[in-house]
């Protein structure tokens, strides 16, 4: 099939790639001229495990190609999915102003009939709002579908390929047979295409993230609860997660959710609500919890110096917002770092893929090193903002060496107890008891 995906975003990009992969004929088209010549010479623009060898596979066979060209993506694909970002806006809704001025282009362009696919996370209504849009510039004949995706950032190539369930969110039967087509290789091993009217696939995504962010933020409740009583979180989590009702995953308290996903959904769904009469009153509380989360780190290192940071230093392990991306939106680690900064800290940081990123946004407020060791070198603590798996497994030896005092700030618990005691370490986490 012949297939255009409009924006090469993290999520565009994916989806053109993967789709490239089952034989498909994908032209992306992206506005940044200098991004596209990139794209087109091989180079991936974004971190994402594997993306890079199905990039280039595909483009070496022809069935991935890139432009700048509007037109050129709307007379190429059949099925033309729209993955443009949806920031968030002042009053916390999602600014649909990308996807609407891209729909009244296609309109001008389209020639015969399209599937236009909503690719990008949207409020409920949007798809009707993309139809009016597009119907207003023309008389051809086209459908509007929903089809959200649900690719986690570090895993989206296998989520992609081997996704748990398809939503595809269309009132129209030849659309919905050509978006079933699409994704028939993908679900040979038997799990579910739903198919759903189009504003139940749109809610389905925004009710999904929303309540991983709520579990996240109950499990990170509970943590500061045990730190009261003198409970043990890692207990409780394994005792939660063994009932089949409630799951193993997103039982991990930390430091909070960050990303470009979870953050901006649950203000979205929690706005659309607002303005539609209802108070999703849980969301207030998750939206709530979850900023204060990202720093409850910053009172204990506070408390262990006395309350003065001035010229203290301080190595970060972690920037990403999550392990196996280079996406800092929303990263803990930023909102620590900044007020680290504004308290008179030295920042010496490290991070396997965002480092890049953070540079963007810090400038030369950070000293930024090469590996996880150089960090450390004289620092006063170590502060743990994000799970690599390369942080798990330390030479505390190395550390207690390199460090002017052996002190970790965790907020990922990604050490034993005992070890770190043992080891002779202070040492500070989420939802446990303190070391030291």
């Amino acid at each position: 099939m012949k297939i255009s995906v409009i924006g090469t975003g993290y999520v565009g990009l994916v989806t053109g790639t993967c789709l490239a992969e089952t034989g498909n004929e994908v032209l992306c088209i992206d506005i940044n001229e200098e991004k596209v010549k990139q794209m087109q010479e091989g180079i991936v623009p974004i971190y994402e495990p594997h993306l890079d060898v199905l990039f280039e596979r595909n483009i070496k066979a022809g069935r991935l190609t890139f432009s700048t060209s509007l037109e050129e993506g709307v007379n190429h694909g059949d099925i033309i999915f729209l993955a443009l970002p949806t920031p968030e806006d002042e009053d916390g809704s999602a600014d649909l102003s990308y996807v609407l001025g891209a729909a009244k282009d296609i309109g001008q362009l389209i020639k015969d009939y399209k599937v236009i696919v909503d690719k990008s996370t949207v409020p409920v209504g949007t798809a009707n709002k993309v139809t009016e849009v597009i119907s207003k510039e023309t008389n051809v004949d086209f459908d509007v579908v929903s089809n959200p995706e649900f690719l986690r950032e570090g895993f989206a190539v296998d989520d992609f390929l081997k996704p748990e369930r398809i939503v595809i969110g269309s009132s129209s039967d030849k659309a919905t047979n050509l978006m079933e087509k699409l994704y028939k290789p993908f679900v040979r091993s038997g799990n579910p295409i739903i198919v759903m009217d189009e504003k139940s696939a749109e809610l389905t995504k925004y009710a999904a993230n929303s309540f991983l962010a709520a579990k996240i933020t109950f499990m990170n409740e509970i943590a500061n609860f045990c730190e009261k009583v003198g409970a043990d979180v890692d207990m409780v989590r394994r005792g939660m997660g063994t009932d089949s009702r409630i799951g193993k995953r997103f039982l991990f308290p930390g430091i909070g959710y960050g990303g470009s996903c979870f953050p901006k959904d649950v203000k979205a769904l929690h706005k659309s609500g607002k303005d539609n009469n209802y108070n999703f009153q849980i969301l207030d509380s998750v939206i709530q919890i979850n900023n204060k989360q990202k720093t409850i780190l910053l009172p204990r290192i506070e408390s262990y110096f006395e309350g003065d940071l001035k010229g203290k230093t301080f190595a970060i392990w972690g920037l990403a917002f999550k392990p196996e991306t280079d996406d800092i939106r929303e990263a803990p680690s930023i909102y620590i770092m900044e007020q680290l900064l504004e308290k008179g800290a030295k920042l010496q940081v490290f991070d396997p893929e965002a480092m890049p990123n953070i540079k963007k946004r810090f400038g030369d407020t950070l000293q930024y090193v090469d590996n996880m060791y150089a960090a450390t070198k004289q620092v006063d603590a170590l502060i743990i903002c994000t799970e690599w798996s390369i942080f798990r497994t330390p030479d505390f030896d190395k550390l207690k060496a390199n460090m002017n005092t052996p002190v970790i700030f965790d907020g990922r618990n990604l050490y034993d107890l005992e070890d770190v005691k043992n080891q002779g370490f202070y040492y500070s986490s989420i939802g446990r008891k303190t070391i030291g």
